[in-house]
């Protein structure tokens, strides 16, 4: 069976990927996903987060830890990406880890780096969106 990954609600079989390692000493009691952001978005993130889980970066993105289903009933507006069990395509310069938060716990809070993304991407976040009927 082919390797997949989400990303921003589409499927698309992938040729190789890995798995971002968390550090030997932290646990994820909450599973694992990862939301990648491009690499020129990373700086302007961290700031506005009230908490910084794991991040890595390489070229092109930065990636977030977040705990698993992170994406349930959260559309992560483009160009952002969600990688559920934090797959990610594979390079040959992988994603290195650039911020290691204090503790034992890997995660950064979806709910703020949602709307962080929201609001530099321009982009309504999907409950304050008009209902239609």
């Amino acid at each position: 069976m082919d390797t997949l990954i989400r990303t921003t609600r589409v499927l698309r079989p992938a040729e190789s990927v890995r798995r971002l390692a968390l550090p030997d000493d932290m646990t994820a009691p909450l599973g694992c996903d990862a939301v990648a952001v491009p690499a020129h978005f990373g700086p302007l993130v961290m700031p506005r987060l009230p908490r910084v889980g794991c991040v890595y970066a390489d070229e092109a993105h930065w990636w977030w830890i977040v705990p698993s289903d992170s994406d349930h009933a959260l559309e992560w507006p483009a160009p952002a990406r969600y990688a559920t069990g934090a797959v990610v395509p594979d390079s040959p310069h992988p994603p290195g880890l650039i911020h290691r938060p204090d503790g034992t716990v890997p995660y950064t809070p979806p709910i703020p780096l949602y709307l962080t993304v929201c609001r530099l991407t321009g982009t309504t976040p999907a409950w304050s969106r008009p209902v239609s009927a």
